[in-house]
């Protein structure tokens, strides 16, 4: 095998909002993909940018053969996004490629895909101060924070979070409305790796903070492939060792 050396990634953002809004723009004037770009390169990770608008979304066949883990913002077009790019992806998850899904990206065609459930929550957006808990301080997502951080702004998302059990669970939040949540949440899929992170809404400056994109690039190291490995194939196999065909020889006739 191959050892991968540094993980290649995508960061797939709609970039509406950013455009249409001038509350979003006085924000992330370069769109909210960019800080996020600049912490990954500076920590010397190839990085690229994909948008909704792009040619395929800007997720042909070549872009995610070269992927190896794609980070995905959405908003406001979920059911826009055409389903031959969200099988194109789903398959990549299952091949080995990291999806690391932010904010309202719950609702995304692809996370729910790898879900199966409605990942319907419940929500409200006054600004109030989320209280990020580190639940499982050991996890490589949880490396180099603290026992919880803050965001001193955000848009709350409550239990009950419609998503399966967490295969492990990194971080709960707490609102100082009182509502929590299970806002770090890891999966398997098939040979890929899924986390969700529930920071992120367009109007507050969440993506530049140190902690919180900390742990989005602890997310890319921890979803990245270790090495470079061979699709499997499936199909009918050959016995590997000699056994008498129980149909051949009883059923014949009958297939």
């Amino acid at each position: 095998m191959i050892q991968q050396k540094m993980p290649r990634v995508t960061i797939w953002n709609e970039y509406r909002t950013e455009r249409e809004r001038d509350d979003v723009r006085k924000v992330y004037p370069d769109g909210m993909h960019q800080p996020i770009a600049d912490y990954l390169e500076a920590r010397h990770l190839p990085t690229r940018i994909a948008t909704f608008d792009d040619p395929e979304h800007g997720l042909s066949q070549d872009v995610l053969d070269q992927t190896d883990v794609l980070i995905w913002w959405g908003y406001t077009v979920h059911e826009e996004v055409e389903d031959e790019i969200v099988n194109r992806v789903h398959q990549r998850v299952l091949q080995g490629m990291g999806l690391i899904a932010l904010h309202s990206t719950h609702y995304s065609k692809i996370f729910r895909r790898l879900m199966g459930t409605s990942c319907s929550l419940n929500w409200r957006d006054i600004g109030e101060k989320e209280r990020l808990w580190v639940v499982a301080p050991g996890h490589p997502i949880a490396e180099g924070l603290g026992e919880y951080f803050e965001i001193p702004h955000v848009e709350m998302y409550g239990e009950p979070f419609d998503i399966p059990p967490p295969d492990e669970l990194v971080f709960v939040s707490w609102f100082s409305g009182g509502d929590i949540f299970r806002s770090g949440c890891c999966y398997y899929r098939g040979r890929g790796k899924v986390f969700y992170f529930r920071p992120g809404d367009q109007v507050y400056p969440i993506y530049y903070q140190d902690e919180v994109l900390r742990v989005i690039y602890n997310a890319v190291c921890w979803a990245a492939p270790e090495t470079i490995q061979r699709i499997p194939s499936y199909e009918r196999l050959q016995p590997f060792e000699a056994i008498e065909d129980y149909w051949a020889t009883n059923h014949a006739d009958d297939r």
